[in-house]
């Protein structure tokens, strides 16, 4: 068996804590890379702080067929295939890449990331494994995942074409009534009087009736 060098093994600590931080599984990191399970274990207890959490990866292609999901994974999908055959990146590099910009481009639209880094990583697996193909849209001419085998032609993106419903969630709801909440307390601070300011005013009406009697005096003398 060949002995790994130093440099090679630091290479592979780098990226395992590179997709550790992305929020990678340890069924990822054991797929991706050739750091013995214990190692990635202490890594990921040093980088994250807890224990790697267990369960079962996605294992549906389904999933990225809904709308809002087949959007995201079309999104971070061709940001991936242009990282690995345009910029001559691996596959690793690539998976890491693309799914930073794609964390980059949600933050800067305001949207929420809806592609974790496995899902990101099943989705090229599904790929890889041939059950999902890109499909052109006939509208914008943009590539979305589709399922293989699907209709080529006259297919509309759900970009192009979205559902009745399409972003009316029960989130969503919630956070349209807490702006409505909120921009309503900013309208009402605005036309309340400040305490201090209602007694500045009150003894300025004080002051001014005082000077009253005085006045009137004044008038008469002169008069």
């Amino acid at each position: 068996m060949l002995k790994k060098s130093l440099t090679e093994d630091a290479q592979e600590v780098f990226r395992a804590i590179a997709l550790i931080e992305l929020g990678a599984r340890m069924q990822v990191l054991e797929s991706e890379l050739t750091l013995s399970r214990d190692r990635m274990i202490r890594l990921y207890r040093e980088v994250k702080g807890v224990s790697p959490p267990k369960g079962m990866l996605p294992f549906s292609a389904d999933w990225y067929m809904t709308w809002l999901a087949n959007i995201h994974a079309s999104l971070f999908y061709n940001t991936y295939t242009f990282l690995k055959n345009e910029a001559g990146c691996s596959h690793l590099d690539a998976l890491t890449k693309g799914y930073r910009l794609y964390l980059e481009h949600c933050n800067h639209s305001g949207a929420e990331a809806v592609l974790d880094l496995t899902r990101a990583w099943t989705l090229v697996r599904f790929f890889d494994a041939g059950m999902l193909q890109m499909t052109a849209c006939c509208r914008c001419t943009g590539k979305f995942v589709a399922h293989k085998h699907d209709l080529q032609n006259n297919v509309v993106c759900g970009a192009c074409q979205p559902p009745s419903r399409a972003g009316k969630t029960k989130k969503a709801a919630a956070a349209k009534q807490a702006s409505k909440e909120a921009a309503l307390e900013v309208v009402m601070s605005k036309n309340e009087v400040p305490e201090h300011a209602e007694h500045t005013v009150l003894a300025n009406v004080a002051a001014v009736a005082a000077l009253q009697p005085q006045r009137a005096s004044l008038v008469a003398q002169a008069a």
